[in-house]
């Protein structure tokens, strides 16, 4: 009997061995199963473990420091679109010797004389523009964020001084995350600490397929986000974080700090192949070969709408645009250096029929400082200058309007800006509600702008805030804008790339003009000025006192081995023009007027006149993830080559010269020809 209960105890035990395998076994499968992101155990214990609604687990781990990663965003659902709340903790280290920029970014008064660069000073211009002194604090500011396999990649913020570029990227055409920032998400050192960052490698565990929809931000009537709205396309892995929009003026020097120390970064980027009139560009970096075709497409593409009824002017235009077309080909003219031109023989007829055709009326309307007052001193000074030569002219500007090819709104941005923004305020909605209220009346007393819903008006503006001041209701008008940024809504085709131009003397505007010949310039690069946006810190970083042949600077508050800022530019072969807090910077220009080879590092940055000119011939582009490599980059470029640029900058800098009359050529006559070329290529038959 003992020996038969032995044996029955026996076939229990495994029975019930057998039934907990089982079940265990169910556990593991269906967890498995649940769990899209990998094994149940890489799952369960990673370092850190965030929940995603609808979607599954993730880990997020820095692979350097093994740090875990928290912050609070808000992620979509591609499904159901239902919001759920993410944990993602930042911790970074400061790493020292940099200059964050200033503290106060309260705008210039005095038409921006501070701004402007001191020709024979001894130290660099002050050459950015106070825009960061407004931000938007707004609730629906939204972050697109697309991630890799492998990879966190954040992306250069749109309010351009509050951004980084991330390096060594990946890009997957399956992982996109759209996810807004709420305003008390924002980051702020009060929140989250410290958020300076040190050099690193973030990896991210994702499952192996999540496709999500295109997302788009939402639209913020508010006009005053720096960037448009943007969308994350289902095959592109790109990051564009709208901090600006998030950050009130009491924290930026602590967020730009954050933001800019941040060393060896680079964000992978996908190219945008096309951006039709009138839509947002994807948050991409478009390079200049790029820029190329999206002109091409925009020429073929890009109409004005349909005049309301037909004018004399109108088969003007019609045949202008048939006779540039069909220019007779230009062999040699002593004034045009080829190389320089997308087409020598279309630019000179265009120019030609520009002088003998063009005809521009000019608003009478609008009270001073705003309107009809050009400044013409400090960075903003084109919009000045091409305001005070126009409305002296009397070649171009008719006193009848219905013979008029153009029409100026002559306002300035700068004194708009100067006049009423609020200190403080983080909002110019007053702005723009005054040049609503302007155009409102130009619109009530003349019929002209409902003819052609604003496609025959024009206006010239350089401040930072112009584009997102004028897009709402100007944004039919031709405009020609400093901040020519691609992110900011700057249409190829119809808007026009202005050069920022730092005058310090007005009555003498070719003071110190030229430099020394290619065999005195003894310095290989050169640069010098404050620490404004994110970019600047990390060429310090990389390059300051790195390099005796790179003479890499931070404000140049006295001379250096006897030299002083004009000095180095005329003496370096390369003049390094890093953005700012916005896309463009008057290095670009500083340094064609020393004759210096200008290397513009500045994403999705859209050049002067770039409708006319080849900037490859006489310019070098270095995407913003290059700047590690910047040296060897200028080192390949052979020393033919560099003479060949470097004679293009002397034959190109008659085009960006201000006379107090104008001359042929000159940048007066070539802001208003771009702006007359558009005009004949957009209208319609």
């Amino acid at each position: 009997m003992g020996h038969q209960l032995k044996i029955l105890c026996q076939v229990e035990t495994r029975i019930l061995i057998w039934l907990i395998g089982m079940v265990f076994s169910i556990v593991l499968v269906t967890q498995y199963f649940e769990l899209p992101f990998g094994s149940l155990i890489t799952s369960r214990f990673s370092a850190g473990e965030t929940q995603l609604q609808g979607i599954g687990t993730f880990s997020m781990i820095d692979s350097s420091t093994n740090r875990t990663i928290s912050s609070n965003t808000t992620i979509f659902n591609d499904l159901n679109s239902t919001a759920t709340d993410t944990s993602l903790n930042f911790d970074y280290t400061t790493f020292e010797g940099e200059d964050s920029g200033p503290s106060n970014f309260a705008p210039e008064k005095n038409g921006g004389s501070h701004d402007s660069i001191e020709v024979d000073a001894d130290r660099d211009p002050e050459d950015e523009s106070p825009s960061a002194d407004f931000v938007k604090v707004n609730d629906n500011s939204t972050v697109d964020i697309s991630v890799a396999d492998n990879d966190l990649a954040p992306e250069k913020a749109s309010e351009s001084a509050y951004g980084f570029t991330p390096n060594n990227a990946a890009t997957d055409s399956n992982s996109s995350l759209g996810s807004t920032l709420e305003e008390s998400n924002s980051f702020t050192e009060e929140e989250n600490g410290s958020i300076s960052a040190t050099p690193g490698t973030f990896s991210l565990a994702l499952p192996p397929i999540i496709s999500l929809p295109n997302l788009n931000s939402p639209n913020n009537e508010d006009i005053n986000s720096h960037s448009p709205t943007s969308s994350v396309h289902p095959n592109t892995s790109s990051v564009h974080k709208d901090l600006g929009n998030t950050i009130p003026k009491d924290e930026k020097s602590e967020e730009l700090h954050r933001q800019t120390v941040l060393p060896e970064i680079s964000s992978s980027r996908t190219n945008v192949s096309a951006v039709m009139e009138g839509s947002e560009p994807e948050a991409a970096v478009v390079s200049i070969y790029e820029m190329n075709d999206l002109l091409l497409h925009s020429r073929a593409s890009s109409l004005s709408p349909k005049p309301q009824w037909s004018s004399a002017v109108d088969q003007d235009l019609q045949n202008a645009k048939v006779q540039i077309a069909n220019a007779p080909i230009v062999d040699n003219d002593p004034g045009l250096y080829a190389p320089l031109y997308r087409n020598v023989s279309m630019f000179k007829r265009s120019y030609e029929l520009m002088e003998k055709m063009l005809k521009v009326y000019i608003y009478k309307e609008g009270g001073r400082p705003i309107f009809h007052q050009p400044v013409l001193k400090g960075i903003y000074s084109s919009e000045g200058w091409f305001m005070k030569l126009l409305e002296s002219n009397k070649n171009f500007v008719t006193k009848d309007p219905r013979k008029a090819h153009l029409f100026y709104l002559p306002f300035s941005s700068r004194m708009l800006e100067e006049t009423l923004y609020v200190p403080d305020s983080h909002s110019h909605k007053n702005l723009v509600q005054h040049l609503k209220n302007y155009l409102d009346m130009i619109v009530a007393r003349y019929s002209f702008w409902n003819r052609t819903a604003g496609a025959d008006h024009f206006l010239v503006a350089c401040h930072d805030w112009a584009p997102t001041e004028t897009k709402q209701h100007m944004g039919n008008c031709l405009r020609a804008l400093c901040n020519s940024d691609i992110k900011e809504g700057f249409r190829f085709g119809k808007d026009v790339s202005l050069p920022e131009t730092a005058v310090n003397s007005p009555k003498n505007p070719l003071r110190q003009l030229g430099g020394k010949p290619p065999s005195q310039r003894r310095i290989l690069a050169f640069f010098a000025g404050n620490m404004h946006g994110y970019l600047r810190p990390i060429l310090l970083q990389h390059w300051q006192n790195k390099d005796p042949e790179m003479k890499i600077f931070g404000p140049m508050r006295k001379k250096v081995k006897g030299m002083n800022y004009v000095q180095h530019m005329k003496r370096s072969k390369y003049c390094i023009c890093p953005k700012g807090y916005e896309v463009n910077s008057p290095r670009v220009v500083e340094a064609i007027f020393y004759e210096c080879v200008p290397v513009i590092i500045s994403d999705n940055f859209v050049p002067p006149f770039f409708d006319i000119l080849n900037w490859e011939s006489f310019a070098v582009f270095v995407p913003e993830k290059d700047i590690p490599n910047l040296k060897s980059k200028l080192l390949s470029i052979p020393e033919e080559k560099y003479l060949e640029m470097q004679n293009g900058v002397k034959k190109v800098q008659q085009h960006f010269l201000w006379h107090a009359r104008p001359l042929k050529y000159d940048i007066f006559h070539m802001i208003l020809h771009s702006i007359w070329y558009n005009r004949v290529f957009r209208v319609r038959p």
